[in-house]
């Protein structure tokens, strides 16, 4: 990822947060807590419910892996009392936000617990961060979340844990539900190509494979040699199931659409919800957007 931010930018959010500290940005009465992305937003106001005020820093339809904080970012970490963020990579720059803001929260690393996947990028070995693409995975999320909420609010812990026993089911429904969906897909057509390499978790989960000629964030630029490759592999394999998603430029995969003979399907989305009144403005409803549009990509294989 690039530079989180300068040495100097640092110093002025660090004065902004102290300037600002005394404006609150929540209302009294309710746990004020920070998540660092919007699915993960929508984790921790599930399992928070009527109890907590959550704020996001990178809201729907936006790209973590290019984040840089503003003034009102730093006010809003200065003033929780709880801090979320995924770990194994991904949100990196929030310790160095938390410290520059002079908050006193306490932070969760939702992922701690979880088996993390590895995958290639620029030749190495790298840690895959999108472990939420695995509805097994989330659990551990809603385990770590509520011991979090339960902790810095233990008046509210039986409702914390309620809330998240309720979401464990959900998640065990929503996990049963998509092995059936993608279980009536013969394995030589679960293939798909998308612009961003955030799909790992759900391909083992599921057994679908996902070949993308982007890095493993989208900062990185894909080589000509690689599009190439993937373009010849389209028609090799006659591939239909192209996606992109909502935080990509949809210019390269544009490029391989054209270039390929195939069409772009609806748009997935990998990093972040969508609006509210978007298909994706719930972690559920993101995953079942998403298997159904791979589902019906792959039948055209």
């Amino acid at each position: 990822m690039k530079p989180f931010l300068s040495l100097q930018k640092l110093a002025g959010l660090l004065l902004l947060g102290l300037s600002l500290a005394g404006q609150p940005l929540w209302a009294a009465g309710k746990l004020p807590v920070v998540a660092s992305f919007s699915v993960l937003g929508d984790l921790v106001s599930q399992v928070g419910g009527s109890k907590v005020a959550v704020m996001t820093l990178v809201g729907p339809d936006q790209d973590a892996h290019i984040f840089q904080p503003a003034p009102k970012d730093a006010q809003a970490v200065g003033q929780a009392k709880v801090v979320f963020l995924n770990g194994l990579g991904f949100d990196g720059w929030m310790p160095r936000l938390l410290q520059a803001s002079g908050s006193k929260a306490k932070l969760i690393t939702v992922s701690n617990g979880i088996t993390a996947q590895t995958m290639q990028e620029d030749g190495k070995q790298a840690t895959d961060p999108h472990a939420w693409q695995d509805p097994v995975r989330v659990q551990q999320y809603v385990r770590n979340i509520a011991k979090g909420l339960s902790d810095n609010d233990p008046a509210n812990a039986a409702y914390y844990n309620k809330n998240a026993a309720s979401y464990l089911m959900a998640l065990d429904q929503l996990q049963k539900w998509v092995s059936a969906e993608v279980g009536a897909i013969p394995a030589s057509k679960r293939r798909v190509i998308t612009s961003h390499d955030a799909f790992g978790y759900l391909a083992k989960r599921f057994g679908i494979r996902f070949l993308s000629p982007q890095g493993m964030n989208t900062e990185a630029e894909a080589a000509p040699k690689d599009v190439a490759n993937l373009i010849n592999q389209i028609k090799q394999e006659k591939i239909r199931a192209v996606f992109v998603e909502n935080i990509s430029n949809p210019k390269l995969l544009q490029q391989l659409s054209t270039e390929g003979g195939v069409s772009v399907s609806d748009r997935l989305f990998s990093d972040a919800l969508s609006k509210t009144n978007g298909p994706a403005g719930t972690y559920l409803n993101m995953y079942r957007h998403n298997i159904a549009v791979l589902v019906a990509g792959m039948k055209k294989n």
